[in-house]
C-alpha cells in the first residue's frame, strides 16, 4: 500500500530517510506483530519500555507548547500530549495488565540504554532547536506508528496484536498524525520559508528526522531482547 499522506515536509522527510525508514517500518518485530508470531514476552517488554518512552515523548510535546509561536501551534501540540497521556500510555497499561503486570510495577521500568538514548535525543533536539527541529526529531515515531498500523490493518494476518494495530490504524491516531503533518508543515513555512526544503537549514531537519528514524530501529530491536 503507498504511504498514508501525512504532509509535504513529512514526505520529502521520510524519503530522504531512505533505508532507515523501510528498516524501522517493516523491521521484524513490526512483521511479527503482522503474522502474529512475536513472542508474548517480547511485546510485553517492548510495552513496558515504550510506556517509559511515552513520559518522555509527552514531556517534548510539552516543549513544543512552549517552542509555538501562534495559538494555532500551542494548541497542536496540546492536542498531541493529550493523545499520547489519554490514549496510548492507557493501550499500554491495559495490556500490561492483562498480562499479570501490575501498574506499579509497570511504573517503576528499569529504562534501557536504547530508551534514555532516544528519549534524550529528541529533547535535546528541542532544548538547543526551534519547534522546527524538534518536530523532525517527533515525526518519526507519531507518522511511523501510523503508517505501520495502516498498513498492518490491510495487511495483518493474525489477531495476536489487533488490539495495539488498531490503535494505531483508528481514525484518532490518523487524524492526529494529519494534525501533527500540518503543524509540521506551517512550523517550517512560518520559521523557514515557503521553500523549506530549500534553505541551508533543511538539510540539517533531514539528518534529524534521519537519526530519529535509526533510533527507532534500535527500538523495535531492543523490544526482541528482553
Amino acid at each position: 500500500m503507498s504511504a498514508p499522506d501525512y504532509g509535504r515536509a513529512f514526505g520529502l522527510m521520510r524519503a530522504a530517510a531512505g533505508q532507515p525508514w523501510r528498516d524501522y517500518t517493516r523491521h521484524a518485530f513490526v512483521e511479527g506483530m503482522k503474522d502474529g508470531s512475536l513472542a508474548r514476552d517480547a511485546f510485553v517488554h517492548y510495552l513496558r519500555q515504550d510506556y517509559v518512552f511515552l513520559i518522555h515523548f509527552a514531556r517534548a510535546w510539552a516543549l513544543a507548547v512552549v517552542k509555538g509561536e501562534t495559538h494555532a501551534e500551542m494548541l497542536a501540540a496540546v492536542g498531541t500530549v493529550n493523545t499520547l497521556v489519554v490514549e496510548e500510555m492507557q493501550l499500554h497499561v491495559g495490556v500490561c495488565e492483562a498480562a499479570g503486570i501490575s501498574k506499579d510495577a509497570l511504573f517503576a521500568t528499569p529504562e534501557r540504554p536504547e530508551n534514555l538514548a532516544y528519549t534524550r535525543f529528541v529533547l535535546e533536539a528541542g532544548y538547543s532547536g526551534d519547534l522546527a527541529d524538534l518536530l523532525a526529531a517527533l515525526a518519526p515515531c507519531v507518522m511511523g506508528y501510523g503508517e505501520i498500523g495502516a498498513r498492518l490493518a490491510t495487511e495483518a494476518t493474525s489477531e495476536a496484536y489487533k488490539d495495539w494495530i488498531d490503535t494505531y490504524a483508528g481514525p484518532e491516531y490518523q487524524a492526529a498524525c494529519k494534525a501533527v503533518g500540518e503543524l509540521m508543515d506551517q512550523a517550517l513555512t512560518r520559521r523557514i520559508g515557503a521553500d523549506f526544503e530549500a534553505s541551508p537549514r533543511w538539510e540539517r531537519l533531514c539528518r534529524t528526522f534521519r537519526t530519529a528514524t535509526e533510533l527507532e530501529v534500535g527500538f523495535w530491536q531492543m523490544g526482541l531482547t528482553p
